[in-house]
């Protein structure tokens, strides 16, 4: 086994038992697919040595390309997946929500002014990690690699590969950059990275069910976001996937992985890509069991994070899915659906937006 995959396959979780397969049950598809399709089993950088949120100045927050969402009540959830039921009514306050992704452009000005360090650019413990190589414990993400042929859905870490020097500057690895790419969504942020972002901007991360209510855009609950057509007009109107995963996409909306942001139609609201484009950080902590207690009022998550899957991990919610999704695989892009991620790591599908407050 080569030192980097030893590095890989001791940094990422445990998948046996989990199944994504095609032509599933939402329910069995969810003993789960949001396990194999977010972040189970793609390397957590738990052991990352960590860097200090202190020396970041909070900033005053502008509203300046953030739309103002007035609130209201809604149903929140979704049937067809175990841990988004039972469907319940939510209301939320007014607040003001990102119209887009955080941005490479927008990361970079963060980055310029704090010297901040994401969690994938930090050097890891070598105590954590023992029988590798010191020098070989570099920094780095995962990266999604299309495989070369149609393969078993069981092991993701066939198209997942821990790429030494990937980061949100460097999405590909070393000799990538986002030169030409300032318009996309910033990738390889973890929670950590994010809310170090949103302290800076004077802003936060969403709860989970501000995040819905926005993607519901006032329309009420659908299969999807946009309606219940696949396609409206026979038309993409999302960057999911499409084609054979995870060997032949047929780009049939137009790109492979991420798109530029504001590419695809807003919501009523005026927001863009709550469908698809990448994975998305929220608030709160995950539990499956949450909604069966939420409050009904301005819910915030949990007080403390279980997933059965994986006991030990901390995770927070993820929304949205991610150019990697589809209804064949990964089906946590519909409407309702709940993703969840240790909250150390990162890849190239997941990225973020803020919030505000209405005063």
């Amino acid at each position: 086994m080569k030192v980097f995959e030893k590095v890989f396959l001791l940094m990422s979780f445990a998948v046996i038992g989990l199944s994504c397969q095609t032509k599933q049950t939402a329910e069995e598809k969810t003993k789960d697919s949001l396990a194999k399709c977010i972040a189970d089993g793609m390397p957590t950088r738990a052991s990352a040595i960590l860097a200090s949120q202190e020396n970041i100045v909070e900033g005053k927050g502008s509203k300046d390309g953030m739309v103002l969402i007035k609130g209201g009540e809604f149903l929140m959830g979704a049937d067809e997946f175990p841990d988004s039921r039972p469907m319940h009514k939510v209301s939320v306050d007014p607040f003001y929500m990102d119209e887009h992704e955080v941005t490479n452009a927008e990361f970079a000005r963060f980055v310029k002014a704090t010297n901040y360090k994401t969690v994938a650019e930090r050097p890891l413990n070598p105590a954590d990690y023992p029988g590798v190589p010191a020098d070989k414990l570099v920094p780095g993400s995962a990266v999604f690699t299309p495989t070369a042929q149609k393969v078993s859905l069981e092991n993701p870490l066939q198209w997942w590969n821990y790429v030494p020097g990937a980061s949100w500057s460097q999405p590909e690895g070393k000799g990538s950059s986002i030169k030409g790419r300032e318009n996309l969504p910033v990738v390889h942020v973890s929670y950590e990275d994010a809310t170090a972002y949103a302290k800076w901007a004077g802003k936060r991360l969403p709860t989970e069910a501000e995040w819905e209510f926005a993607a519901q855009g006032g329309k009420g609950n659908h299969t999807y976001y946009w309606g219940d057509q696949l396609k409206p007009n026979n038309k993409w109107v999302a960057n999911i996937y499409q084609g054979s995963f995870p060997d032949h996409n047929l780009k049939e909306d137009g790109y492979a992985a991420a798109a530029p942001v504001k590419t695809f139609p807003a919501n009523p609201y005026g927001l863009y890509d709550m469908d698809g484009n990448v994975w998305e950080w929220c608030e709160d902590l995950y539990r499956p069991d949450y909604y069966q207690k939420s409050p009904a009022k301005n819910p915030q998550g949990p007080t403390d994070s279980y997933d059965p899957d994986e006991p030990g991990a901390v995770k927070r919610v993820q929304r949205g899915g991610s150019f990697l999704c589809s209804d064949e695989y990964c089906i946590r892009y519909k409407a309702g659906s709940r993703g969840k991620g240790e909250v150390t790591s990162g890849s190239n599908n997941l990225g973020f937006r803020c919030v505000m407050a209405a005063k």
